[in-house]
């Protein structure tokens, strides 16, 4: 997939606020720190789109990108540590699970995980979560070049064996890196693949 055109169509404060859901639609979120503005800039190929922070919780809104005039990227909160109030992270999480479990043109979320800590229990936690909900997702291992091979290999298998103890097949799974633009390719051949489905349906 080439990306021609990328159009920041609105931030929502809930999901009455998104787009009217008339086009398939990819989320990523993650813990707070994650790499996740880094990641949605190299995947659009625009340098700022996405605001990247050193400070977590930077993304405090449901922002939706409008790509080549056919599909949605919504870039949600993240969840875990960020640096604010308990009641503004229950906000967070309140906004996430009513976005997911609501939106109906919803193709798949995207988790992004540190390719450095991939057992995070929170992380774990929130897979249980989709998949008790039946929450279509993939999973996106980020900051794969803070990685020799040796260590993101292990780290893939650690992922592996930590979820197959719970789940009896993994979610599709990527591993990129932001800077080298690794798994970029992998990423929009998926989302092509499921728009034509999505046309078809």
């Amino acid at each position: 997939m080439v990306i021609r055109s990328v159009q920041f169509v609105g931030s929502a404060a809930s999901p009455k606020g998104c787009p009217k859901p008339d086009r398939p639609e990819y989320a990523f979120t993650g813990r707070s720190n994650v790499g996740k503005s880094s990641l949605i800039n190299m995947l659009t190929n625009r340098k700022e789109l996405a605001r990247t922070s050193a400070t977590p919780g930077k993304t405090q809104l449901i922002n939706h990108y409008l790509i080549n005039n056919e599909w949605f990227l919504a870039d949600l909160p993240g969840y875990g540590y960020a640096k604010v109030g308990r009641r503004q992270r229950a906000g967070f999480r309140r906004l996430i699970t009513e976005y997911l479990e609501g939106r109906d043109n919803l193709v798949s979320l995207f988790l992004l995980i540190d390719a450095r800590h991939p057992d995070l229990k929170n992380d774990q936690a929130f897979m249980d979560y989709l998949g008790r909900k039946g929450i279509p997702f993939a999973v996106v291992l980020t900051k794969a070049d803070k990685l020799s091979s040796n260590q993101l290999q292990k780290h893939i298998d650690l992922f592996r064996h930590t979820t197959l103890q719970r789940w009896e097949e993994l979610p599709p799974l990527f591993v990129t890196s932001a800077r080298d633009r690794r798994g970029r390719d992998e990423l929009l051949e998926y989302i092509e693949e499921n728009n034509q489905v999505f046309k078809k349906s």
